[in-house]
C-alpha cells in the first residue's frame, strides 16, 4: 500500500497527539494539491509531459494512500467487528480501490471524490478532539465542515479550469451525494465505529480492586484468545451468592468525558438475550492505556453470558462473552496487576 504502515504507526499513534493533526493535514494539503495542479495543466492548451503527469499522479496516489491507511488504523481500532464489519468492508474497498485504480488517478472525478472521503474521514475524526464531545451532534458537525471544506476546493478547481470542472462536475456531485449518504446512512444504522473510544482491554474476573495505580484482580486460567474465533469462551465458576466483575480500559481524546454502558446479558433457556443489568459508567479521557473502571454481577445465573460495553445511543466499543457454572467450592485463582 502506497503510504507506508510503518510511518503511520508511529504518526497515527493517538488522534489527540499534535503530530498525528499535523501529519494529517500533511497529507490532504498535498492530495489536494496535486489534485488541483494537474487539473490546472491538464485543463490547458499545452498538456503536460510525461513525466510531470506520472510525478503528480504518484503524489496524489501517495498522499491518498497515506491517509486511507492512516484512516483504517483508528477506523479499525475503534471498532467493534461483529458490528461494523459493513463499515470496514466499505473502507477496505476504498483502500483497495486507490491502490488498483491507478489508471484512474488521473481523472478529476475520481481523484475529487476520493479527496471528499478522505476530507470527510478526517473531520469524523477531528471535531470530537475539538469539542472534547462524541454523539450525534459531533457527527453532523463533522459532516458540514467536510462539505463546506470540499466546497471551498470545487471553488478553486473552478478557478484553475472552468471547462474541464464543468464537464465532471455532475459527476462529482453524484459521487459526492452517495458518499455522504452512505457514512450518514453507516452510522444511524450504528454501524459506524464509536469513534474516537477504543477499548484497550477487558476480561471477567472473580474479584476487582484498586491497589495505587494498577488494579489487582483475580482470575481462573483462560483459553487461548484464538480459541474464541471458535466459539470457545472462558468458563467462569461460580460459587453461591459470589459476585462477577467486569473490568475495562476504553481510551478516549484529552479533555473528552462522556458515559458509556455496561450491559450484562444472560441466554435464557429459548436462546434469546435477556439484558440482567445496565450500568451507566463516566468515562474521562486522556490516558494513554484508556480509563479503567468495573462493575458487578451478583449471583450470576449458569449459562452464557456476554457484556456489552457501548455508548449512551448503542454504538459497540466491545463485548466480553463468557459462560458461568454453578460450583460447590471456590476454584483455583492466580492474582495479577492490570496497569
Amino acid at each position: 500500500m502506497t503510504g507506508g504502515f510503518a510511518f503511520d504507526s508511529y504518526a497515527f499513534g493517538r488522534i489527540d497527539r499534535p503530530m498525528t493533526q499535523a501529519v494529517f493535514i500533511a497529507y490532504l494539503a498535498m492530495a489536494g494539491a496535486s489534485i488541483g495542479v494537474l487539473h490546472r495543466l491538464e485543463s490547458g492548451t499545452d498538456k503536460p509531459d510525461a513525466r510531470t503527469h506520472a510525478i503528480l499522479v504518484a503524489a496524489t496516489q501517495f498522499a491518498l494512500g497515506a491517509l486511507l491507511s492512516g484512516f483504517c488504523v483508528f477506523y479499525i481500532r475503534s471498532a467493534s467487528i461483529g458490528s461494523s464489519w459493513p463499515f470496514l468492508l466499505f473502507m477496505a474497498a476504498i483502500f483497495i480501490g486507490n491502490e488498483y485504480f491507478r489508471a484512474y488517478a488521473s481523472r478529476l472525478v475520481f481523484g475529487a471524490l476520493l479527496f471528499y472521503f478522505s476530507l470527510y474521514s478526517y473531520a469524523i475524526l477531528l471535531v470530537p478532539v475539538v469539542l472534547a464531545r462524541i454523539g450525534p451532534m459531533s457527527f453532523l458537525i463533522s459532516g458540514a465542515v467536510a462539505v463546506a471544506a470540499f466546497f471551498f476546493y470545487m471553488c478553486a478547481l473552478v478557478w484553475l479550469g472552468h471547462g474541464r470542472y464543468r464537464a465532471a462536475r455532475k459527476q462529482i456531485a453524484a459521487g459526492m451525494l452517495a458518499i455522504t449518504a452512505l457514512i450518514n446512512a453507516f452510522y444511524f444504522a450504528k454501524i459506524f465505529p464509536p469513534l474516537p473510544l477504543v477499548l484497550s482491554d477487558a476480561g471477567v474476573y472473580h474479584s476487582v480492586k484498586r491497589v495505587g495505580r494498577d488494579y489487582e484482580v483475580t482470575a481462573e486460567d483462560e483459553p487461548p484468545r484464538w480459541r474464541a474465533l471458535f466459539g470457545t469462551f472462558p468458563v467462569v465458576h461460580v460459587t453461591p451468592g459470589e459476585k462477577l466483575f467486569l473490568y475495562s480500559a476504553v481510551f478516549a481524546p484529552s479533555n473528552l468525558r462522556t458515559r458509556i454502558v455496561h450491559e450484562w446479558q444472560w441466554r435464557n433457556p429459548a436462546g434469546d438475550w435477556t439484558t440482567e443489568q445496565r450500568i451507566l459508567v463516566p468515562i474521562f479521557g486522556g490516558r494513554e492505556d484508556g480509563f479503567r473502571f468495573y462493575t458487578s454481577r451478583s449471583d450470576p445465573s449458569a449459562g452464557q453470558w456476554r457484556v456489552n460495553i457501548a455508548t449512551l445511543d448503542g454504538r459497540a466499543v466491545g463485548r466480553v462473552r463468557f459462560s458461568v457454572e454453578a460450583v460447590s467450592k471456590p476454584p483455583l485463582l492466580a492474582t495479577r496487576l492490570l496497569n
